[in-house]
């Protein structure tokens, strides 16, 4: 499957940034070791750009190239990754394992990835059956609950830049798959403050979730999910005010971390 470099891109950027992180990402996501004409295939790119970047990714670190000529991730990428996980360290797991000891379900932080919701953190229910979203999972904002609560601090025109971009894929038959359905619900977000995915993203799964409420962190949700059956209206009435204490002490934590 092609990662489709060449794909129009809704939003403003600049295209050889686009290449050069498509190209990590593809690494990473087949076992973080790819020859040049793999790599190729699977972002979409030229060869001859898919080798251009590659060779100039090997001269800063972040890739390496292998003796059989391939290329793998290279360690300055974990420096990268060790600073941004301080912004999800011990204290939002803190937070979240506390959530999960009251509610017994899954707890996750996400955040706003491009026109996208990428979870960042989690820590798993303790049932036997329970929902596990793999981290750095990306997922569209209309038909989850850290989705809609991101979209709905979103302005009217980063709304409609997601929606040119994602359009509104239907993964239920619970998904919300038009603009008017879509501001009804973000209107209905930002009225109660929380948003819920019932069964929007994957049939027999519910979603309770609040935003992180400080202006350097608007792009942070968190957020509850399990089965149905136990993810009652009580359960998720119980979880509202659960949440947003954990996002009003993360916020805190976070921003002073920040400073």
């Amino acid at each position: 499957m092609s990662v489709s470099n060449g794909e129009e891109r809704s939003g403003s950027g600049v295209q050889s940034v686009h290449r050069t992180l498509d190209l990590l990402e593809a690494l990473a996501g087949h076992g973080g070791r790819l020859p040049v004409a793999e790599i190729a295939a699977v972002t979409g790119l030229p060869v001859a750009t898919a080798h251009r970047l590659s060779r100039t990714l090997v001269e800063r670190g972040y890739l390496r190239q292998l003796p059989d000529r391939s290329y793998a991730l290279g360690f300055r990428l974990v420096h990268l990754g060790a600073a941004a996980n301080v912004l999800v360290g011990g204290a939002v797991h803190g937070f979240l394992r506390e959530l999960v000891d009251e509610l017994g379900e899954t707890a996750n932080v996400a955040v706003l990835s491009g026109h996208r919701a990428e979870y960042v953190a989690q820590v798993p229910s303790r049932y036997t059956m329970r929902m596990f979203t793999e981290i750095g999972r990306r997922v569209d904002l209309h038909s989850t609950g850290a989705g809609k609560v991101l979209l709905a601090r979103l302005d009217a025109a980063a709304v409609r830049a997601v929606l040119r971009s994602n359009g509104l894929p239907r993964h239920t038959e619970h998904t919300i798959t038009t603009e008017i359905a879509l501001r009804a619900e973000l209107d209905r977000v930002r009225e109660q403050g929380f948003a819920i995915d019932d069964e929007e993203q994957e049939i027999g799964v519910r979603c309770v979730a609040v935003a992180v409420e400080a202006d350097p962190l608007s792009g942070m949700a968190v957020s509850v999910s399990g089965p149905t059956a136990r993810m009652t209206e009580a359960v998720v009435t119980r979880a509202v005010p659960l949440l947003r204490a954990a996002a009003a002490g993360l916020a805190e934590d976070l921003a002073h971390a920040a400073r």
